[in-house]
């Protein structure tokens, strides 16, 4: 099989792929390096294609991009010093607060 070659991913994953793309194309990324991305991201989340005679047919991938967020929440957060989290708190919260202010314009 090529590379690039997208008959072995089912449809499930073919609209994954869309999806994903279609958010990277709307923070300004290039067409083509929003697909190359996206597929990364299918190709991580499920190891590849899933229909009969894939490579990564049934694998388990140990860590999907899907699951990789609140790396600061739950274990990490608690064996960091309290003025370290708070700093984080007041961070997160201006953050927050710009982003409304832009999403309202």
């Amino acid at each position: 099989m090529p590379r690039g070659e997208k008959s072995k991913y089912t449809d499930k994953q073919e609209r994954k792929a869309d999806h994903i793309a279609e958010g990277y194309e709307k923070r300004g990324v290039s067409d083509k390096e929003a697909e190359r991305r996206a597929w990364a991201t299918v190709n991580k989340d499920d190891g590849g294609g899933k229909k009969e005679g894939g490579s990564g047919r049934g694998k388990h991938t140990g860590h999907p991009a899907a699951h990789k967020g609140g790396k600061t929440g739950g274990k990490a957060s608690a064996s960091r010093s309290a003025a370290s989290r708070s700093e984080w708190a007041k961070k997160a919260a201006a953050t927050r607060k710009r982003n409304a202010e832009h999403h309202a314009h």
